[in-house]
This record gives structure tokens, sequence and C-alpha cells, in this order.
């Protein structure tokens, strides 16, 4: 019997010491630090995307280890956050390494643009591109280019594409290739799609045109090869099936997560309803096939004998079943990135539903984030991966620990709108508009899609499948009909335009995304209605359109990255000009779309106060309908007029000599006198600073000829004023029928500007022009090397600045293109 005295000394030693060493809260706090520690080596790997270098790993593994060797002393402290440190160092090990062994595959400078031949298989499904081209990834197995050797790192993958092919279909899986490569490069500006992030994101070391094509079946192919030549063979089978229905490609899109054959009017339509979702496979896709094969799992082992199977074995043999299924439906879709990330979330979560753990949901979210970023360590440069994880961070943020059940039509309310809201800020960070037709678009057709249409596509799959093809008319036309129905309501949705969110300084927008949710999860309709009215009172955009400039702290000029053409913002207090607005090739490509819109949003622009558009020529005046539907523009001037009238809504006037005054800027304009037509017809603008005597001269296309005009008596009284630094934008982007010698002599400039695209097959500029210029002692620059340039006028001249040298690793690193990018 242990008396009161001799408890005493138990209780104390249980309140001090022994509350240390009670082995549940041991597990509590081992649990805890597990966590944290996954959740640090996923913040590690997100890290290194951040950084402009890749760090020494040398230091890493120093860090590493004396983190360990500080984990033996007694300090608890560190013994507590020793584990994190080290995770989420080792996570930026691991992205490094990879993303160095990345790096170090690359192309010899001296072989960009010469045929090379190249042998391996096709690494994805081939689709169809601009001008009857098609496109695809390739695995290099075999480099056919003198010099080669073991011991040089090659691209193992490449990007081609395949011009003049004249409706000629590759002949095999594996091929050998006549091909021109380029390295991976693409136009570089702050805002809009960045090619060369794509291209390092999805392993692509080099680009190319293929000249020759040729089979290869001697090639040997080992298990990703034949991965590939199976996902391939079906693909076609698909098309054989299922190529003439009306919507074969969103029946190529959600059963085979192939997106090639959805044209620009179906992009439209997504992107406008914020449906782009349904058409990659990802969790949406997964979660139905785990659902419906898990019920039908469940309902067949009811068949099995009574003790048969205990509890555990069912759920056991469930699971298995639903992962091995789900595993299959990815490999079908390609196992693309978004699919991958998927399958893992699937797993993760069914393996906690297996254990029948009572413990939070966050627990599987951080373990899928870590065994996505072990897996995939270039995730975090994929958009889908902030957006997916985002949207299920939001759902078990409004859904976990609520007490009680909301029916099926209450909580799919109440998650349309949760991630309708909580992923507006995450949108703003990857440079993208939340529709408010996105709510209304995607509140029917979700479930649409989770109880109609792919139920019938998984059905009508199988039964084309098994039934030897006499009932694919009937399959086609039952996949029509719920797709139809799917595509009616998008179209109709998309008809009534609804806009988007307004643009909100991105820790504001966050906060009110967080209230909303607060008041979505809060059950007293009171809270309710006063966060929703908040939230609505300063998220919709009230004033619309046109309400006004961001200021210009000094005035500036962006002369952005457009590849073979131009396109210049100048910028001067709340004053907006627009100079050139790049290229565009109609169903192709627009500047005006993919640079200049993004680029001017980000920019804080509403107004366009000033649109020059030196003369008509579509790398100069591409996609001015779509910058009229973005922007408010007050004044349009053109160097041709009459070809420019009536494809922007306001009265375009001729490009008149004179001036312009803007606060801190004077622009002058000039414009050969005699008649003329296409690049001799440019505007010419000079945008002069008094204040440091510095200007910045726009010319266009102009030829030798109107050069001549311009030193003549004719020219810009301008001209013959010395100033104390002056830039010029090289004529007709250093073509050899501009610059003149003696034109170059008498605008010495002190930097000239080519903006060309890289490696382009016209060649600009040319080595005698750029000849010239040295000879004057101007600095060159090239869009094509230095992405955006920036040029800001301050009281001491003015400021260049090339946008690659502030970039992350894979385009600012040593040895890659721009790093190595010449001007001839």
């Amino acid at each position: 019997m242990i008396t009161g005295a001799q408890r005493l000394p138990a209780l104390s030693k249980i309140g001090g010491q022994g509350l240390s060493e009670n082995p549940v809260s041991n597990r509590v706090s081992r649990l805890g630090v597990g966590l944290a520690s996954i959740l640090a080596f996923s913040c590690g790997v997100i890290l290194l995307y951040r950084l402009a270098t890749l760090p020494p790993y040398p230091w890493l593994f120093v860090l590493v280890g004396l983190m360990l060797l500080a984990m033996f002393c007694r300090y608890q402290r560190i013994q507590r956050l020793g584990p994190v440190v080290v995770a989420a160092t080792l996570g930026l090990v691991w992205a490094g390494w990879n993303a160095d062994m990345r790096l170090a595959e690359r192309l010899p400078s001296e072989w960009e643009t010469k045929r090379i031949v190249v042998s391996g298989y096709l690494c994805d499904l081939p689709t169809p591109g601009s001008f009857d081209s098609l496109r695809f990834g390739f695995c290099v197995l075999h480099w056919q280019a003198p010099g080669v050797s073991v011991d040089n790192n090659l691209p193992r993958v490449l990007r081609l594409s395949w011009y003049g092919r004249e409706g000629r279909r590759l002949p095999d899986h594996r091929l050998t290739l006549e091909v021109t490569l380029k390295r991976p490069q693409g136009n570089l500006n702050p805002d809009g799609f960045r090619y060369e992030d794509w291209l390092f994101r999805h392993g692509y070391r080099a680009t190319g045109s293929v000249k020759q094509v040729s089979a290869a079946p001697e090639l040997s192919c080992a298990l990703q090869c034949q991965y590939h030549a199976w996902h391939w063979r079906a693909s076609k089978k698909l098309q054989r099936w299922f190529g003439e229905a009306e919507y074969y490609p969103l029946i190529a899109s959600l059963l085979m997560g192939n997106r090639g054959s959805l044209e620009d009017h179906h992009w439209q339509v997504l992107k406008s309803t914020g449906t782009i979702h349904l058409v990659a496979i990802s969790g949406l896709h997964l979660g139905l096939v785990a659902v419906g094969v898990g019920l039908l799992a469940r309902w067949g082992l009811l068949l099995l004998p009574v003790g048969g199977l205990s509890e555990q074995g069912r759920r056991s043999l469930v699971f298995l079943v639903v992962v091995l299924s789900c595993l299959v439906y990815s490999l079908l879709a390609g196992f693309t990135v978004p699919t991958r990330r998927a399958l893992v979330m699937v797993v993760a979560g069914g393996w906690y539903l297996l254990k029948a753990r009572q413990q939070s949901g966050w627990r599987p979210f951080v373990l899928a984030l870590a065994v996505v970023l072990l897996m995939d360590p270039f995730a975090p440069l994929d958009q889908g991966f902030w957006l997916s994880f985002g949207a299920v961070g939001v759902l078990l943020a409004v859904f976990s620990g609520r007490l009680g059940s909301s029916g099926w039509l209450s909580a799919l309310l109440i998650a349309q709108l949760a991630v309708f809201v909580g992923l507006w800020p995450m949108l703003m960070l990857v440079h993208q508009g939340q529709p408010f037709a996105g709510f209304t678009a995607n509140l029917l057709a979700v479930p649409w899609v989770s109880f109609a249409v792919m139920p019938v596509l998984f059905l009508g799959a199988i039964i084309a499948l098994f039934s030897g093809g006499w009932l694919l008319p009937w399959v086609s036309a039952g996949f029509d009909l719920v797709l139809g129905a799917l595509w009616w309501w998008l179209e109709l949705v998309a008809r009534f335009p609804a806009g988007q969110m307004q643009p909100l300084p991105l820790p504001l927008a966050a906060g009110l995304a967080l209230l909303a949710l607060w008041g979505i999860r809060w059950r007293d309709w009171r809270w309710r209605a006063l966060l929703g009215v908040t939230f609505l009172l300063l998220s919709v955009p009230w004033s619309g359109t046109g309400a006004g400039n961001s200021v210009a702290r000094a005035p500036e000029v962006r002369v952005l990255d457009v590849g073979q053409g131009l396109s210049v913002v100048v910028r001067a207090g709340g004053r907006v000009m627009v100079y050139d607005t790049g290229p565009e090739v109609t169903g192709v490509y627009s500047a005006a779309d993919s640079v200049l819109v993004p680029n001017l949003r980000a920019m804080g622009v509403e107004v366009i106060d000033l649109l020059v558009l030196s003369h008509a020529d579509n790398d100069h005046a591409g996609g001015l309908e779509t910058l009229s539907e973005h922007f408010a523009i007050k004044r349009v001037i053109s160097g041709e007029p009459a070809l420019i009238t009536g494809r922007v809504p306001v009265t375009v006037e001729g490009c008149r000599p004179g001036n312009i005054r803007w606060p801190g800027l004077v622009m002058s304009l000039w414009q050969n006198p005699l008649p003329a037509a296409g690049n001799d017809a440019s505007c010419v603008i000079r945008v002069y600073h008094p204040s440091s005597n510095s200007d910045f001269v726009l010319t266009g296309d102009i030829s030798r000829k109107v050069e001549q005009l311009m030193l003549g008596g004719g020219g810009p009284e301008w001209l013959e004023n010395r100033v104390a630094q002056r830039v010029v934008l090289a004529p007709h982007h250093g073509s050899k029928t501009s610059s003149s010698t003696r034109w170059v002599q008498a605008v010495a400039p002190d930097q000239v500007i080519y903006t060309a695209g890289y490696r382009h097959h016209f060649g600009h500029p040319h080595p005698e022009v750029t000849g010239r210029y040295r000879a004057s002692g101007a600095v060159p620059l090239n869009t094509a090397c230095s992405g955006q340039i920036t040029l800001r006028f301050a009281d001491s001249g003015l400021l260049i600045s090339e946008l690659w040298q502030t970039q992350p690793f894979w385009i600012a690193s040593p040895g890659l293109a721009r790093s190595e990018c010449k001007i001839p």
C-alpha cells in the first residue's frame, strides 16, 4: 500500500521529468516533428526555384552535417528544429541536383541550325500545329553528328516540329530523323507565357524542325519506349473509333488526355468559362475513377461468402483495386504531370481511409505534396501544381472538422464557391484572371462531367473494346449526346461576358479570400452575409475598364521581346504610349495576346493614351483587335492610316511632324515626306528627356532611301542636336537594307537595340549593319539575347537594364543560350 507521503514524489516525477517520458506524449511529439519535416522538405524543393543561381552542393552538405551533429546535443530546441532544418536542406539539395543534371544537357552552340541525324522514339502523342505541321517530343537514343563522343552530355529529349509534310504521317514510333536544332529559347518578358520556362519544366533541352523522316524498327525499345509505343497505338485506335464524332477533341481529351485536337474556339470557350481543368486528366477524373471502382469492388465483395475475408481484408482489396484502376487510367492518359500528381493524392487519401485513422485531412495532403515533389522536383514550375494543391487545400479548410453533414446540393454550392474564391489570389500569383463566369459554368459542368460524361465515356470505351466494332456508331452517338449538352452549356455561359475579378495587391486579395472562406465555413448567416458583402465590394470591378493607369515613378521605355517584330511601351506619369504591337499569325500566334496584353496588365495599365503603328506590316501591327478588346485607346497614329482604319475603334490619324509633351518627356514625330507605302512609310518618333538631355529614337522599318531624306533639308531638326546620351532602335531589325554608314555616323548613337528573333531565318541583324554601329562606338543590344530591355530616364541620364540578367538559373546560368548569345 502506497501512502500519501510516498505518492508525492511519484506525482512530482510525473509532473516533471516523467511527463517527457510519457509514450503517448512522445509519439505525438514525434508525429509533429515528422509532419513538420515533411513540410520542410517540400518548402526546400519549392525554394530552389526562387533562386537566381543554383546553391553550391558542398556547403549544403556541410550544413546538413552540422545540424546532424547539433541534434546529438541535449539542447531541446535544437533537437526539435534540427530535423526540420535538415529536411528543408535535403529538399533544396534534391531539387538542385535534378536541376543541375537537366542543365548539364546542352546542345553545342556550333551545332545550332546545322543538319544532324538523330534516332529514337516518340515521347508523347504528336499534335497538329500551324501550317500543317506536326509537333512532338522525341527521346534520342543515338546521335549522328561530327565530333560526337560518349562523354558529351547531349539533350535526351527534343521538342520538334515537322513542316512541309504534305499530309504525311509518322511511319512508326521508332524513327530516324534529320533535324536542325536550336538551344531552348523563347520570348523573355516579365509576364505572359514564357516558352523557355515551359521547355525547362518539361525537360526539352533543344528545339528544332524535322527535315527528313524514316522508320527505324531496328532500334532497341526498353520499357519506357514500349509504354510510349502502346500509348501511341491506343491513341490511333481511339481516333479510328471516334474520329468522326462531332466532339472527338473532347473525347480524346477526357479519355486519353490528348488535347492536341482542341482548336482555338474550344480553348476560347474553356478559358472564358474557367473550365480548362475539365479537359486535363487530374484530381477530378481520377477521383471519379476511384469512387466508381471502389463502389463496384465493394458491391462485388458482398457476393463472397460471409467469413471469407475479414473486414480489414475487404478494405485492403478494395484499396488495391482502386489503386490499380487509377494507375491504368493514368497510363492511358499519358501519365502526364497532372495525372501523376492526382494519382499520388488519390493513393495518399485512400491509404488514410484504409487505415481508418481519425486524424486531420491535412496529413495526407502534406504527405502527397512531399511525394509529388520527390517524384517530380520540377513540379513547382507548373501552374497546375499550385492550382491543384490550392483547390484541395481550400476544400480541406472549408470541410474538414465540420460537425454534421450537408446535403449534396449544399455541399456542391459550398465547394464551388470556396474553390472560386480561394483560388482567386493563387490565379493572380500565376498571372491569370478569375472569370466570374467560372462559378456559373462549373456549377453545372462539374456534376454533369462527374455523373454523366465520364461514366458514359468509360462504359462506351469498354463496349467499343469488346464489341468488335459493330456498336461503335451507337457508342459514338452516346458520346456526342452527353458532350453536346456539356458544350451547349459552356457556350451559353461564354456568350454573356461577365468580366473578371479585378486585380488587387496580392496581400489584399489573399486577405479577402481568407475572409470569404471563413464566412463560407461559419454557420451564422449574419457573418456570411457581412463577409460576403465586404468581399464583393472590394473584388468586383465597379469602376470598369478605363478607370486609370498606375503612375510611373520616372519616365521609362520598355522594348518588349516579341521575337521577329517590334513592340515598345513608353510610360510617363500616368500616361502610356504603345509603339507597334508585334507580329501576329492568325490562329497561330499573337504577340498582342501573349506578350503585350499581360505585360500592360502587370504594369497597371487600363488606358492606352497613344497608340502609334509605325506602318501596317504584320510584324508591327498584329493583334490590334485583341488589344482593343482589353484596353481603352484614346488616340491612334499610323504611317499608313488607311490600312489601319477599321481595325481599331477610334479615328486613325496620319503621322504628321510635330511634338507631343508629356510629364518629363517630349515626343517628336517625323515621316518620309514623299509618297510611300510599307517600310518607307514608317512613322519615326524621338522620345526626348530634357532633364538629362538624352533620347531614344524609334525608327520602324525605314530604308536607306528614307535615311537619306532624314539627313537632307526635309529631315527632323532634332537630328542635328547633340545630346548627352542617345539610344537608337535599329531600323528594320538590323536589315542590310537600312542603317547606312552616313546615317549611323550622323545619328551617333551610344547604344543600338536590335529587335530580332533568335536564330531567325531572316538572319537579322546583318553582320554588315552591326559592324557599322560598332565602328561608330555604339554598344549593341538585342532582344533575342537580352529579353525585354528597359530604359529609365533619370536626371543623371539613361539607365538601361536587360531582363535576362535578373532571371532564374535555368535562363541566366553560364553556358546557356542567353549567356552565350552573340550579336554578329
